[in-house]
């Protein structure tokens, strides 16, 4: 093989794979596409409650107090994320400066935490309510996905 020909096609071997791994790089993830409207939230909580009564064989009542506990986490959810546009730009204004703003870090922990606690037991009168109305085989169907999961957002 004569060397023009050799170099001509390293170079664009060569050129291709960095084409391709910087296009893999800058690829974005659903997550970077900034926060969720309420009709993909309304999507996807359709498609979790859907899966869910799939996978468990839900009743009506029981598909009812599954709608209910979504309502509990979505309520929940709205009230940790706060009235924040940017929860990001809020982290980072806690570094912005030369110092680490821990009067800032502190106050926006405390927000947080308060709004966990403040939903949290609506969260799990909705969650027992649920489990509470599921049939045995059902609450041990529960159990063995719950056994079986390998971490967080495994699907399965």
């Amino acid at each position: 093989m004569k060397p023009w020909i050799k170099k001509t096609l390293v170079g664009l071997f060569g050129a291709s794979i960095m084409v391709g791994g910087l296009t893999a790089c800058s690829s974005g993830h659903h997550y970077r596409h900034g926060p969720m409207t309420p009709e993909k939230m309304a999507e996807v909580r359709g498609k979790i409650v859907e899966r869910v009564s799939g996978k468990l064989d839900l009743d009506a009542a029981q598909k009812q107090k599954l709608n209910a506990l979504a309502d509990v986490l979505e309520a929940q959810r709205s009230a940790f994320i706060g009235k924040t546009a940017d929860p990001r730009a809020e982290a980072q204004a806690i570094v912005a400066g030369d110092k680490f703003d821990r009067a800032r870090a502190q106050a926006l922990l405390a927000e947080k935490t308060q709004a966990l606690q403040a939903h949290s037991p609506e969260v799990i009168t909705a969650l027992a309510d649920f489990y509470d109305s599921l049939n045995p085989a059902q609450q041990q169907k529960v159990r063995e996905l719950m056994q079986r999961r390998k971490g967080w957002m495994a699907r399965g």
